[in-house]
């Protein structure tokens, strides 16, 4: 896949952002990172990137860049992504994931580069109608997070009909795992895998279980957990896909894991302890959400390799344990 195209990737310096700049250098791609570095972490961008420090929101400043490179297409990881605070900061998340994702439409349309990967998310689904998730599920988001990332949908739509924006759209939950090389360090942490091996590193004392009554075969929530290798895969083929056609899919586990399941793989693979206490559900969590990846397996042709929760949390603390303070060594 080495066609030495240049791939501009927004959002480059975050997680699931900088294991696709891995994945892209690896394929024989160019790549420019741009992010304004308010979540992510300029050490987690890999060498051989260009790197634009650059907020989206700013249009004159997106323009900058296209003026300044030339780029053959885009993949879009630079979203804020709390939906707690997406509850009482609509605006921030508007102006960042709305606007930031107009202006960098505009440049596109601009600059004549007609291919942009959208890291989505099965939040824009609302309230889970039925398990696992397909891509026919009305959407109907609950929260403004939701809410910013459909609307950012529709755009690229509107985008292809006007301008021949061609775009792959790509919605999934858990991303988790780590490389080698790139692994979580969110400030805050809220990502249940994180927070486990934060207690197994003696960080914090316990890990909570927000609810213990619930409809699931061992009371706690069931979640789904993709590798962000996995993640990153996805997102290359699907850059490829849309040089053709334009898409949007689901990618999921098909399976899904519970909060107990989930620390009892950190116990087995950290040989830690880890106490947990059970706590009162928190609003709005449903018990199970699981996504159907079919048609990206279809259409893409991806498996994702790390299917078993063991797997995908040994990779999580190989990292964490080289790296217990993330990337502030």
């Amino acid at each position: 896949m080495s066609d030495h195209e240049t791939v501009l990737v927004i959002g480059g310096a975050g997680y699931i952002g900088s294991v696709n700049v891995e994945a892209l250098v690896a394929a024989g791609k160019r790549v420019i990172v741009a992010d304004n570095f308010e979540y992510g972490h300029r050490e987690a961008v890999h060498p051989d990137a260009v790197i634009e420090e650059c907020d989206i929101r700013d249009g004159d400043a997106v323009r900058g860049m296209f003026d300044a490179h030339t780029i053959d297409a885009v993949m879009h990881f630079g979203a804020y992504a709390y939906v707690g605070e997406s509850m009482t900061q609509a605006e921030r998340y508007f102006h960042n994931n709305f606007i930031g994702g107009y202006n960098l439409l505009n440049a596109m349309r601009d600059h004549d580069v007609k291919r942009i990967v959208f890291s989505s998310t099965c939040a824009t689904y609302g309230d889970v109608q039925e398990v696992p998730i397909d891509e026919s599920h009305p959407q109907q988001p609950i929260n403004p997070y939701g809410c910013s990332k459909l609307a950012f949908e529709l755009l690229l739509r509107s985008y292809e009909i006007s301008y021949g924006i061609r775009h792959a759209i790509l919605r999934y939950f858990n991303a988790s795992g780590a490389t080698a090389e790139h692994g979580e360090d969110h400030n805050p942490e809220t990502h249940l895998i994180p927070l486990v091996l934060q207690v197994a590193l003696g960080q914090r004392e316990h890990i909570s279980i927000f609810g213990a009554d619930y409809d699931t075969p061992d009371g706690s929530c069931i979640r789904d957990y993709i590798h962000v290798s996995d993640l990153a895969d996805a997102h290359i083929r699907a850059l490829e896909y849309c040089k053709n056609e334009s898409l949007f899919c689901n990618l999921g586990s098909e399976h899904g894991y519970s909060v107990r399941e989930v620390i009892e793989a950190a116990r087995k693979i950290t040989k830690h302890p880890i106490p947990a206490v059970e706590a009162e559900r928190r609003a709005g969590d449903p018990p199970r959400l699981v996504a159907s990846s079919k048609k990206a397996k279809e259409l893409l042709g991806w498996t994702p390799r790390f299917t078993d929760i063991d797997k995908i949390v040994e990779t999580a603390w190989l990292w964490h344990q080289k790296h217990p303070n993330g990337y502030a060594w």
